[in-house]
């Protein structure tokens, strides 16, 4: 390559030249900077000239600015007698652009040299304490600091003032700047914001008003402290009062004040002001700012007004990441999931850069709204993409996989986490354990909450309710009780989790015990899921009329989970009457659910009632409303199946029919005749048998023994409970075919094992 002729002037001249140089050559862009450092470096060595500390210096400047970190310390290492001004250059440059462990180890080497940090290290070594979130060492620099009697100057004392903020510890920060001589509004806005973060209303409120007695008026970062400060710690009346004073005093709000407040008023669902806002931001013209225009489609979306949310986002001129985001959240916080799926496919199709928030938000919107199986594609899609997911992302995952028994996939997710490091953060543990309880594997659902190094309540309600859902009341009652051992609150989700587990049990003293010690013990309020337990318990247990008892006595109108469960239970019963209260309470407050009219058209089929079942049917045809098909699904090979009742597409089809007959029949030798009593139908006796045989938890169990080795584990979910025949029907399988089954439904886990069931057949009548 041709030398510059720059560069041939600078090779022959003297080291003022070369100086000169090197200053003009910081103006030149980093490529040809870095070639004429390189080139500089070369000439000191040659003619002997790198001994000089302020050429080094220099040279040191030049390799930190252009990030070449290695060659700065290369010649830092080169210079025989290092000064202050060698290093500061250096650590300056390694802790503006976030190279911190190298800031503290430039340090460590400056003080092995017997030089002291002066008052332009010690800011930038702060600044490297606070970024490696250690305290420890940020004080002992502190004490560095007042020992060289660099702590009372001002830019100093400024540092160590942000750096206490940052690390929450207050008081710390406050007698730094009680004793600081001059404070300009930088440190005053660090105190006020510190205290607003951390919630102190009172406090930061003082300080402000303080630092305008003492001469000093504030500026948009010192309200800015307070409105964001309030609104971090989700004080967001607070933050939207001092946002009205700051427009009241006359102080013009920017982006930074007005998306916070907009994020306010989408917490408290306050869409009037809102629409105020909305209007200020029009009115300065800060509708090309796409921070303010996110947090306008974040703000309408929390308010539930989808159609403005879309015009703000239509009306955009450059549609950037945050705002794509925000709209994707937005419309799935509103339950347009389909949308927000296809306005994310839109974006990927166009070639946006979408990050981890991107691919969270829609993994996360498909999973809250029963999208499973799309969910579980689009993790899929998101690794091939290259898109490293966080500790977010797999919380979002965790609930698809668990939704669908995808136990391969959520071991995946599981392995991912611990590779990345994030196992141990208590949500991801906590929908860990949720996951693999759903997906029938507690003990590997206890082996995550034992292996967790701090639990929340959240962890513990997670293990409790598996163990709840597995029918293993003792274990669930023993982890309830340890909760308040080891100092933990139960809350009301504790409660939920221990009365689910007597109500699947049948303990109704043990049930009865825990509702009352809810409210005397821990004064807490129950809830209707609280007493839609213990109607579940009750009822379940044949004690209908105590549980229609509890209802009539409860201090506010039963929903209808609380109905449904007295429904359900008067359905295993055959209490008509019952039945027929509870469901007609149903109709009112569930109108289009079509579930409540097929219990009650059960209810009658049992009994015979043709009559009456045939009015129920109509009545449902009148409304328009249909059954929900059975359907069940099985993970096999990495693919999960889906199976639905009486469906005959799945291409294996013929073949799991086939098994099934032979399976029948072996069961008819062993003495099993169908029950045919849940065939709610007025057909004749094969018709009921054949409809049987094509119920999709069978058909599940069937399709998994046709394409797993024998002896395999099988795990299906369905979207119903179990009926009795089924219940029965996989009992002998698990005997015949030597297998363990385990069939979740919406009420349990069933785990069949040797022609037994974990319910002990309290739930097969069901």
């Amino acid at each position: 390559m041709a030398r510059p002729a720059s560069l041939s002037l600078f090779i022959n001249s003297s080291h003022h030249t070369v100086l000169n140089h090197l200053s003009l050559s910081s103006t030149v862009s980093a490529a040809v900077s870095l070639l004429h450092t390189q080139q500089a470096h070369a000439h000191l060595l040659k003619t002997g000239l790198s001994s000089y500390a302020h050429l080094s210096t220099k040279l040191i400047s030049h390799y930190a600015n252009a990030l070449h970190f290695p060659d700065a310390c290369r010649v830092l290492d080169s210079v025989p007698e290092p000064n202050v001004y060698s290093y500061t250059t250096l650590i300056s440059a390694c802790s503006k652009h976030g190279q911190y462990n190298h800031t503290l180890s430039l340090l460590q080497e400056m003080l092995f040299h017997g030089l002291l940090p002066d008052n332009f290290v010690i800011p930038s070594v702060l600044k490297a304490c606070t970024g490696l979130l250690d305290l420890g060492i940020g004080r002992r620099v502190h004490g560095l600091a007042s020992v060289t009697g660099f702590a009372l100057d001002s830019f100093v004392n400024s540092s160590l003032v942000h750096m206490y903020v940052k690390f929450g510890r207050m008081w710390e920060a406050h007698k730094v700047f009680d004793e600081m001589e001059q404070r300009n509004v930088v440190s005053w806005s660090a105190m006020i914001s510190g205290y607003s973060r951390q919630g102190y209303v009172e406090e930061a409120k003082k300080l402000f008003d303080e630092m305008r007695s003492s001469g000093v008026e504030p500026n948009a970062v010192s309200w800015n402290g307070l409105i964001v400060g309030f609104n971090h710690k989700g004080l967001f009346l607070e933050s939207m009062v001092v946002f009205r004073d700051m427009h009241l005093e006359g102080f013009k709000p920017d982006g930074t004040s007005i998306s916070s407040v907009l994020a306010a008023a989408g917490d408290l669902e306050d869409l009037e002001i809102g629409i105020q806002v909305h209007g200020l931001v029009i009115k300065q013209g800060l509708g090309l700012d796409n921070c303010v225009i996110s947090a306008l489609i974040d703000m309408y979306g929390k308010c539930r007004l989808a159609s403005e949310m879309m015009k703000v986002f239509d009306e955009m001129v450059q549609k950037d990441l945050c705002s794509c985001n925000a709209l994707i959240s937005g419309l799935s916080r509103n339950g347009h999931a389909d949308d927000a799926l296809q306005v994310f496919r839109q974006f990927k199709a166009q070639g946006m850069e979408l990050n981890v928030v991107s691919w969270t938000s829609v993994i996360a919107c498909c999973t809250q709204h029963g999208k499973d199986i799309e969910a579980l594609e689009l993790f899929r899609e998101m690794q091939i993409a290259g898109v490293v997911p966080n500790s977010v992302t797999i919380p979002c995952l965790l609930p698809a996989c668990a939704n669908v028994a995808a136990l391969v996939q959520g071991k995946a997710a599981h392995c991912f986490s611990l590779r990345r490091g994030i196992s141990c953060d208590v949500y991801v543990g906590s929908a860990l354990i949720d996951m693999y309880a759903k997906c029938g594997r507690i003990e590997d659902a206890k082996c995550c909450f034992d292996r967790m190094p701090t639990r929340n309540l959240v962890c513990w309600n997670a293990i409790v309710g598996g163990y709840a859902m597995q029918g293993k009341a003792k274990e669930a009652i023993e982890l309830f009780d340890l909760i308040q051992k080891k100092g933990q609150k139960p809350d009301f989700i504790s409660f939920t989790c221990v009365l689910s587990a007597c109500s699947q049990n049948g303990l109704v003293k043990e049930g009865q015990a825990y509702f009352k010690s809810m409210t005397q013990e821990h004064q807490i309020e129950a809830r209707m899921e609280h007493y839609a337990c213990m109607v579940t318990l009750l009822s379940r247990a044949g004690l209908l009329d105590e549980a229609y008892t509890m209802i009539n006595e409860m201090p506010s109108e039963p929903d209808s989970c609380v109905w449904g469960a007295l429904l359900s239970s008067c359905r295993v019963y055959g209490s008509v009457s019952l039945g027929e209260i509870a469901a007609q309470q149903l109709f009112k407050l569930e109108p289009t659910n079509a579930g409540n009219y097929v219990l009650l058209s059960n209810i009658y089929a049992t009994k015979g009632m043709w009559n009456e079942v045939d009015k129920v049917r109509d009545a449902m045809k009148r409304l328009g409303l249909k059954k929900n098909p059975g359907c069940s699904w099985i993970e096999i090979k990495n693919k999960v199946h889906t199976l639905l009742a009486g469906d005959k597409s799945h291409p294996q089809m013929a073949q799991v029919v086939e098994v099934l007959n032979k399976l029948r029949f072996e069961m008819k030798k062993s003495g099993y005749h169908p029950d045919t009593k849940f065939v709610l139908q007025d057909v004749e006796e094969q018709e009921k048998e054949n409809i049987l045989c094509g119920h999709s938890e069978k058909l599940a169990v069937v399709l998994g023994l046709l394409n797993t080795p024998p002896r395999t584990p099988l795990r299906v979910i369905k979207n119903l409970r179990i009926c009795g025949d089924c219940h029965a029907m996989i009992k002998f399988i698990s005997s015949f075919e030597k297998r363990e089954i385990f069939v979740r439904d919406t009420n349990r886990f069933h785990h069949f094992k040797e022609g037994s069931c974990s319910c002990g057949d309290y739930c097969g009548r069901e």
